[in-house]
This record gives structure tokens, sequence and C-alpha cells, in this order.
């Protein structure tokens, strides 16, 4: 993702949100008291903001101390000993045969199981988020080199479009069958997978209904009846979904499948993000979505990530999965001229690096696929005339056919022979683009496996050429079914580099792969400003989701500090939170911010977002007024309560927010709360909107405050008479809530002031 539309989301709408509450509450007597007493309160004031200041600089001293334990603690037992059970879990992780992380079934130690709510276990995590050192220390020193400058081979490769013959946008690969040996074998891994849109040409709801139900429902089926199959699954918002309506028992098996390592969650977003319009918070948010609700419903944290649709890569991604704790991610949708540039110097494998890392900490090991399309044509080798002879989904009769017009074959005793040696003969030639003697096949394509009989299709026969292949000892291959974790795993055994280390056999990267293009001049370019509404109001509910979760963060934090928890209220709450990010995740799909659905369902992820805008504005209204409450001891909390108006109105799913009328009325006076999201001191001019131009304003220590009203020009060109724009300066601390007091006057005396 391009990081220059970075500075809308924060310093937009909610880092300035504003809750223009009729909270008449708030409408507290002016200060009355003597000039002595206001003095020695303000002197009171003062000490009172010094001691905050100082408990604020001790809590971040105490951080920081944690953060040195747990880095001590892993090799020594008197540091471990002084770390409590939250901290332990950031040492007890380990990654099992399956390629997760194994999170003691989604429960912290020493915590509670968690509960089951509306939308599944919902819980707090309350361990501590921490900053890695050489995060902070990239300014302080020069980048370390890298072997491959991103900059530099755009520089380099001409972009011509040669016509390579079998592989068009390659060569002819040729290969000496003598390098391989009963000590060196071509071990290859197949890794079926099936590629769900959540939201596409259908909505997400309608491809659950359709295909991805089936896919689930027959996954456990299938792979139960033979532990040599494999299975990957990427989409959390598709099993999210399905979970819910399963019983106990389908839910073990999945787990069981999960656990053996024959079913693998690849990097675990609810969604595969696009990775150019989107900003960063909402990458991050729905891979969080995505880790927490596998942590509390499977108890596994993905190790490998598995992007094949996105038009284009960004290091942002690559740089997130690594801290999120991932060791290896695949790649697909890279310029053709730039595969065949890393194919024929044998740099589709690769540590990609951040540019601006001074060592190699942010390294993660990516694999690039090297032709056209994830699809089985494109998988197996160069030659899809060839490859496509081995996609069984195709066999006669099913209704789907290969472009070559060349059907598979079912495999059996009299032509196993010849076919296995057509198919190996393409894994030796992909074999030649990369440096190991480890082959990647993945075997699916877009809502793959739909059906029981193309799980029995697929496996039965690739396990009859399996066999073969592994029973001829001169052939010296050993092929199998596979997941990511297998691939990665044998790989970093094969070549002694473990992830993430500097030194080994391949090269480090920094850099992006924009602008994709697929073949000849097709640049996917397009996308980046296309359906620009929806685009923005993707930008408006981040910032508002934001905005509602510090706001709802600081609620529990009070909550806990009286010792006064309002669960059901706050769980209520909660619920439209894990809604609104939700919604907000599903439009990050590779097929929603990017503008590439069909119209309808873009609408309908509109009406998701203004849903989840609305759910945002009550979370913030519901958490302001609790904070806003003297006696938040006997809060008793409303759920459904509307306690404050908000500024901006959000009515229909295809209009941008309409702003609120104050309606002023002789002698009326209006608390207006304004919310500061940001972390650190705002000092700006604000501008709301009045029925009237006679108005005074007035400080939160009702002190008369600067202010110029100006006329609202309407479609004729006209003033409205009934609307006015009202702009004074404003001061808000950091994460604050603030309240201004607007006070109706009589037009005599307006000239008075």
């Amino acid at each position: 993702m391009r990081l220059r539309v970075s500075s809308m989301v924060f310093g937009g709408a909610v880092s300035f949100a504003t809750l223009v509450l009729l909270y008449q509450v708030l409408s507290l007597p002016p200060d009355t008291s003597p000039p002595g007493e206001q003095k020695e309160i303000r002197s009171i004031e003062s000490r009172l903001r010094r001691l905050e200041d100082d408990i604020e600089t001790n809590q971040r001293t105490i951080h920081e101390i944690k953060d040195l334990l747990r880095q001590l603690a892993s090799t020594n037992v008197k540091a471990r000993a002084l770390l409590g059970p939250q901290d332990e879990l950031l040492l007890s992780n380990d990654i099992g045969r399956n390629g997760n992380i194994e999170l003691n079934n989604g429960v912290i130690k020493g915590g509670e199981v968690p509960k089951k709510g509306k939308h599944g276990p919902a819980r707090y995590n309350m361990s501590y988020a921490s900053v890695m050192q050489d995060d902070c220390i990239f300014g302080q020193a020069a980048p370390s080199p890298v072997d491959i400058q991103m900059e530099d081979v755009y520089n380099l490769v001409k972009f011509d479009n040669l016509d390579g013959g079998a592989w068009k946008q390659g060569w002819a690969i040729t290969y000496d069958a003598n390098q391989w040996s009963p000590q060196k074998k071509l071990r290859v891994f197949v890794v079926p997978h099936s590629h769900n849109d959540p939201g596409w040409i259908k909505t997400f709801e309608q491809y659950y209904i359709d295909q991805t139900k089936h896919i689930f429902d027959n996954m456990v089926d299938k792979l139960t009846q033979d532990q040599r199959r494999k299975f990957i699954w990427a989409e959390i918002s598709y099993l999210s979904l399905w979970w819910n309506a399963q019983t106990d028992a389908v839910k073990d098996k999945f787990r069981r499948l999960v656990d053996r390592g024959q079913l693998e969650i690849v990097t675990g977003g609810w969604v595969m993000n696009d990775e150019a319009s989107t900003h960063y918070f909402a990458m991050l948010e729905q891979l969080i979505e995505g880790h927490e609700w596998l942590k509390l419903n499977i108890g596994v944290k993905p190790n490998n990530g598995w992007a094949i649709d996105p038009f284009g890569m960004t290091p942002t991604m690559a740089y997130l999965l690594k801290r999120m704790g991932l060791e290896n991610m695949l790649i697909q949708r890279v310029h053709y001229s730039i595969k065949k540039h890393f194919a024929r110097e044998k740099n589709l494998e690769f540590k990609w690096r951040q540019i601006w890392d001074t060592g190699s900490s942010t390294d993660i090991f990516c694999h690039m696929m090297p032709f056209y399309s994830y699809d089985v044509p494109h998988t197996c080798g160069p030659d899809p005339k060839i490859c496509c002879q081995f996609d069984f989904h195709r066999l006669s009769g099913s209704g789907v056919t290969c472009p070559w017009r060349i059907p598979p074959q079912a495999i059996n005793e009299h032509n196993v022979e010849s076919r296995a040696n057509l198919l190996l003969d393409q894994y030796r030639k992909k074999a030649q683009l990369y440096r190991s003697n480890l082959l990647l096949v993945p075997l699916g394509d877009d809502f793959r496996y739909t059906r029981f009989d193309e799980w029995d299709k697929q496996y039965d026969n690739y396990q009859k050429l399996f066999d073969f292949m592994n029973s001829k000892a001169e052939l010296n291959v050993e092929a199998q079914f596979g997941t990511l974790a297998d691939y990665f795993r044998a790989l970093h055994e094969e070549s002694d580099t473990p992830a993430g280390e500097e030194h080994g056999i391949f090269p480090s990267l920094s850099g992006d792969f924009f602008t994709y293009a697929d073949r000849d001049d097709h640049y996917w370019s397009g996308y980046y400003t296309s359906r620009p509404f929806h685009k923005k109001l993707d930008r408006v509910l981040e910032a508002y989701l934001r905005g509602a979760e510090i706001l709802y963060s600081s609620m529990l934090a009070s909550q806990s500090n009286i010792g006064s928890p309002l669960k059901e209220f706050s769980n209520n709450l909660l619920d439209r939170l894990v809604i609104a990010r939700r919604h907000l995740a599903l439009f990050q799909h590779h097929d929603g911010i990017t503008g590439t659905a069909k119209d309808h369902v873009v609408i309908d992820y509109a009406k998701k977002m203004l849903e989840a805008l609305h759910n945002c504005q009550h979370v913030i209204q519901q958490s302001a007024h609790y904070l806003l409450t003297f006696n938040q001891q006997s809060y008793t909390g409303e759920p459904g309560a509307l306690h404050f108006e908000m500024g901006e109105k959000f009515i229909e799913h295809n209009k941008i927010a309409s702003q609120m009328v104050i309606a002023l009325r002789d002698g009326s006076v209006v608390p207006i709360v304004l919310y500061n999201s940001d972390a650190h001191r705002r000092r700006e001019l604000f501008t709301l909107r009045t029925s009237s131009p006679y108005v005074e304003v007035l400080s939160g220590k009702d002190q008369p405050t600067s202010f110029q009203v100006d006329p609202v020009f309407i479609k004729s060109g006209e003033a409205a008479d009934n609307m006015f724009d009202v702009t004074f300066m404003v001061d808000l601390a950091a994460l604050s809530l603030t309240t201004y007091t607007l006070k109706a006057l009589e037009p005599g005396k307006l000239n008075q002031m």
C-alpha cells in the first residue's frame, strides 16, 4: 500500500469528530467563588496536573522495564519470575506441526474461559502492545544494504513483451535430469486451496450460501477420510459465518484437522485485503479481527501469509505480517516482466526487508509464484496446455473444459506412467526457476472444491500419480500433498536458514511491486481512484471506528479503576464495535475498496459501512456519556439510549453526511462536547452550524470566546436564512472530551458584546 493517503485518516473526520451534545446536565452555573478561592483552586489544579504528568512518566518507565524483562525472561529464570501470567503468554507460544502458533485454546493463562456472545466468543484482550526497539531507531542510522533494490530493478528491466512459446511471458525452460539423485531428490508439495472472494460477482452472503458453505462441509468430511490429504484456508470472514452454524462435534473435527496439520489457516485476515487503496490502519484492523477470532475459536495463530489475488504487493503488508509473528509469505500478482527477470536470476524467493531497516529485524521470507495466474493451468509448470490436463475437476462430463481443448484423463494403471512423466516434466521445469530442490505447486482456483466429487477427483487421481512417482527410484522425486507450513519448514531445513535469519542462499530485497500488469500493457492502476465516494466512506469509517475504540477503552479502564464493571452494558457496546470492525474489514477485500465488484455488491458493502458508522457513533456517545458522568460508581447504563446528537448524520448509503444544524431559540443554552481522539493537543479553528446568527460562544470555564459567523450558501447561490456557520478557536487536550457552550442571544444584545 502507498502511504501517501495516510494523512487523510486521523487528521480528518474523527481526529476532530464532534459530539454536538444536547446534554443539559453539563450546563453548570457560572463560578461565583471569591477571587482568593479561585486563585487557590488554580494552584491546586496546577499541582494536580504536575502529579498526573509524573504518574504518566512512571507508567511509561514501568512498561519499559517490563519489556526488558520479557527479553531477559527467555533465558533467565529470575526475570521470568518477575512477570505476571499475561506476560508469560508472550514467552510460551510455540509453533506446532500445523504451521500455526498454539495459543492454549485461546485462553490466556490465569484468565477466564471466553464467553460466547452474539458474534461468537467475545472477550477483551488485555495484553500489552509494544513497539520493537529496531522500529524506533531507523532514523538514527543508515538503512542496511540489500541484494535487490526494487527501484534499481524497475530501471533495469526493459518491460518488453517477447513471446516465450509455451510459457508466453517467459522462455523455453530446459533441465538436466541428472541434477537430481537418490540423495538429492526433487521434493514436490502440492497445496490444494480454494480462493473465496468475500464479494465480487455476488455479495458476501450469497457466495456463502451458493458455494463457500459447501466447501467447508465437504472439507471436514473429505480430509477426515485420508490423513495424507491437505488443504489451506485464508478468509476468516467465511470461516466465522460457517462456524456459527456448526455443532460442537463438527467444530471438534475441524480443530483436529488443524491440530494434525492437514488443514492450515494462512494469513488469518478477515479478508485477503487489497494493498494499494487500503490504509495501514484498516489492513491491521482486519488482520487483528481475524487473528482474535482464530485465537478464541480454534486456538491457533497463523505463521504463513497467502496473497494470491491482490493487484500488486506492498512492503507495508510484509511488515505487518512480520510484526504479527508470521515467518513466511507467498505473493502472486506481480508485473509479468518482473517475474521473468526474477525467474532468470532465481530470485523468486527472497527475504523482504523494509527499506528503512538498519538491520534485518523486518525480514520476512517471501515466495513469489512465477506464472500468469494462481489457477491450475498456471501452477504446475510453464506450459498451461499441459497443466490444465491435471485439473481433474475438468474431466469429461463435469461441464468445465480446458481452453486448449485437451481434456484431463482419469488416472488408471494403463496411463499412470505416461501421465506421471508428463506432469513430472513440468515440475522439473518449474524447479529450474528456484534455488532449492523443493517445489511448491498450488492446486485450486476461485471457489473450488464446492462439490464433493471434485474432492475425490483431485485427491484420488493425484494420489495415484504421487504413488507411482515415489515408487520409481530412478525418477528421484518425492511428491505429496502439503500445506504452506510443510513447504516452508522443509525449505528452511534444506537451506539451513531459519526464517528471518540474515545469511543463507536467499537474497534480501527492499521495495514494492506496483504497478501490476498481467499481460501486454494491461496495467491495473484504475482501481487506485475508482468509486471515490466509497473510498472516502472507507476512510471516514476508519476514523470513526478508531475514535469509538479509544473512548470505549477509556470507559473500560475507568470501570476497572473504580471497581464497578458494567458487563452487560459493556458487552452490548462491544457487539456494536465488533460489527463495525467486521464491516470495515470486509470492505478491505481486494474486490471491495478497489471498486472491482459488481454494482449491487458495492451497494451491499456501502450499506454495511453505513451500519458500521451508526454503531460507531452509538458507542462514542454512550462511552462519552459514561466518562462525563460525575458519579460513575452509580452509573447503570442504558445500551439503547441516545444521550447526545452527533455533529454528522449518515442517513443513506449513497450520500455524504449531513451537518447537524443546532436549533437556537431565545435564551437557549446548548453544551457542545468536542472529542479529540489524537494523542496530542489540538489548537485550531472549529466550525459548527446554527439556526441563528445571534449567538455567544463560551469556553469550558464559561469565558467568552472570540468567534465568527458566516452565511451558508445554498444551491441557488443565495444565503440561507436559517443556517449560519459559527467558527471559533478551540484548545483540546490529547484524548479528551472538552465542553464549550452556545448561548442564544436576542438580536439587540449582539451589538453590546
